[in-house]
């Protein structure tokens, strides 16, 4: 196998929106994609067209054209197809998933095909098969797996412009949580909040733009100066009667989802502003 990133010749088994999106993204980087093989024959043939490259028939024909195998498959589906995949010759091969929570631990047995086993997740939410490739080239790529080639899918992605973190693989749960927190959970907050704009009379499109330009224009301040900087409101201003008019006036859900993360942002005002007394906010927060 070789070791030029353009040599190597990979192949993806999936065509889901990560097959799609990382064979365009490889191909558009002038990377060796050899094509795709799936369950569903439409949408492997569909990923092919999209890409410029092949079609397999069976996984068979698709390891035999590939020095590394990407398995963009839904993380249940990984240990049979895994299974599947070692009964072939697999020697020098690399098989990588694309799970954010799952370690190459899933490829078990991998030391006696010879082969070697990669996690290889990009910190990046693939919201379109068909244009999110033009925006990945922003996002984190972590990698966890074999000693042997980390170092060479360290330099793969970092040559098509991605920074890179190598991960072990005890905390491939933890940070997956962490995407989750500043992704998904995000979404469950923002929708959150349009249901407590719905109670006040709006309805559901008024409620999203009335939020959206104050979504928007926070995670930006977020991301450019960081949480304390970016941090403004009751619990940074220690306005404790408006946090517990607040608490007054939300349901015993809402209420939870405030109090844990009006703690979270406590700790982070503390930070900005040392010389403030946070205690009494504490202490409202905990009692209820």
């Amino acid at each position: 196998m070789s070791n030029d990133i353009y040599q190597m010749r990979i192949g993806f088994v999936g065509a889901g929106k990560a097959g799609f999106t990382l064979g365009k993204y490889m191909t558009e980087g002038n990377v060796h994609v050899s094509g795709y093989y799936g369950r569903r024959r439409e949408s492997a043939m569909e990923a092919a067209n999209f890409t410029g490259t092949n079609y397999f028939e069976t996984i068979e024909e698709i390891l035999a054209s590939s020095d590394a195998l990407f398995l963009t498959v839904p993380d249940g589906a990984l240990e049979p197809v895994w299974n599947s995949l070692k009964q072939y010759p697999l020697t020098g091969k690399c098989i990588c998933h694309c799970s954010g929570a799952m370690s190459s631990a899933v490829f078990s047995g991998i030391d006696q095909t010879g082969a070697f086993g990669y996690s290889i997740h990009p910190l990046f939410a693939i919201h379109d098969r068909l244009q999110s490739y033009r925006e990945i080239s922003q996002a984190y790529f972590t990698i966890e797996g074999s000693p042997e080639y980390l170092q060479f899918w360290l330099q793969f992605f970092e040559a098509l412009g991605n920074p890179v973190r190598l991960l072990g693989p005890d905390h491939k749960v933890l940070y997956h949580s962490a995407a989750v927190f500043a992704s998904n959970l995000v979404t469950a907050l923002f929708e959150t909040g349009v249901g407590i704009l719905m109670k006040c009379g709006f309805d559901r499109d008024g409620s999203e733009q009335a939020l959206a330009p104050l979504f928007l224009h926070n995670c930006q301040n977020l991301v450019k100066t960081g949480a304390a900087e970016a941090l403004t409101g009751p619990v940074e201003r220690g306005d404790t009667d408006t946090i517990l008019r607040h608490l007054q006036a939300l349901s015993e859900e809402e209420k939870e989802i405030y109090v844990c993360l009006s703690k979270v942002l406590a700790g982070i005002a503390k930070e900005k502003n040392p010389e403030r007394d946070y205690s009494l906010i504490w202490k409202i927060l905990e009692e209820h």
